[in-house]
């Protein structure tokens, strides 16, 4: 029953004592889940229990949690982070936040804005509220590196100006504002992390990178440029980010960052959509794949941010890991070996 904890996986605990209870908002969906596989993972700290909520909406799948399911530190709770009443009931038996859930692709954001103010927005406030009522030592909010607006200024750090073009961009600048206010209003420790374009196993197709390799593995033409929606296929460049450096930072953040600081993470490598596309074709392939002429920019596409990443490198020992072509060949696998997965998404 929505709102209800069901007790997927182990249950909730009731006492301050022990490990740090961590609530995870969005953690079905695809970086959400990465970051919950990591904490329970061998790489974890150990010394957490995980509870997700998760709306289940398109992008957000129980299988992206396989394999923590039956982990007694974990429970999940199907919900909405826009239900004042489940999520104050949740944040009272948590100590610390990492708020994932979001509503985050650019031209879904432009034919139905609505749902982006409100899971974004409204959701964020909803949220970051009950953390200030609940006594809650730490709030992580995830945001993107597209508040920042187009390129060409040079990279943009921390804190400079937000300038979102799109309904996405503008809601998720709208929710890092609200969150920081809880910080310096009433004190709240809250941390935002704005990551690079993010890539990796369990992405949803309409992303660039899945929905380049869906495609050729479905034998469809793939748009020179991007993904399924057109996008910037003129030379301008974005830094790509492998998911497990995403989470890595997420949770470097989580456990070392500062209260009301912002941290820009990168992946160090920039490309193109164009040449991204190109070289999933060729991982693909063994070589370049024959592309239509060109995608039609869509509308509140006007360039790739570029963001400067020296702040979580200085303060939190930040350095991606996950080399493009490597992890890009281990991702293109992952989809090869997961029709079942992902066939349903773009039938």
């Amino acid at each position: 029953m929505e709102g209800s904890p069901s007790r997927v996986g182990g249950g909730l605990r009731e006492s301050r004592g022990g490990p740090t209870r961590l609530l995870v908002t969005g953690g079905a969906g695809f970086v959400g889940s990465a970051y919950v596989r990591r904490l329970l993972g061998p790489e974890g700290p150990g010394d957490v229990t995980v509870t997700v909520l998760d709306k289940l909406t398109h992008a957000g799948t129980l299988t992206n949690l396989t394999t923590v399911l039956a982990d007694p530190r974990f429970g999940f709770v199907h919900g909405d982070v826009c239900d004042p009443a489940v999520v104050a009931r949740l944040v009272a038996r948590h100590d610390e936040i990492v708020h994932f859930a979001a509503e985050t692709q650019v031209d879904r954001s432009v034919d139905g804005t609505a749902v982006f103010v409100s899971t974004n927005v409204l959701g964020t406030q909803t949220l970051a509220q009950a953390a200030l009522r609940g006594g809650v030592r730490r709030f992580v909010h995830i945001s993107t590196d597209e508040v920042y607006g187009p390129g060409g200024a040079g990279p943009r750090a921390e804190d400079a100006p937000l300038a979102p073009a799109s309904p996405y961009s503008a809601s998720k600048a709208s929710a890092d504002l609200i969150a920081l206010a809880h910080h310096r209003t009433h004190g709240l420790d809250v941390r935002v992390v704005r990551a690079a374009g993010t890539y990796g196993p369990h992405q949803f197709p309409e992303h660039t990178v899945p929905s380049v390799v869906t495609r050729l593995l479905g034998g469809l033409d793939v748009p020179r440029g991007s993904g399924a929606g057109g996008g910037a296929g003129d030379g301008r460049v974005r830094d790509w980010l492998h998911v497990d450096d995403h989470c890595r930072g997420v949770e470097l953040a989580r456990t070392r960052g500062r209260p009301g600081r912002t941290y820009n993470l990168g992946g160090g490598a920039e490309l193109s959509e164009a040449e991204l596309t190109g070289l999933v074709a060729e991982v693909y392939g063994g070589s370049p794949v024959p592309r239509r002429a060109g995608a039609s920019t869509r509308p509140g596409d006007v360039g790739p941010p570029r963001a400067a990443w020296s702040r979580a490198c200085s303060e939190l020992g930040y350095r991606p890991r996950r080399a493009l072509p490597e992890a890009l060949a281990e991702t293109t696998a992952w989809y090869r070996d997961n029709r079942a997965w992902w066939e349903p998404l773009t039938s």
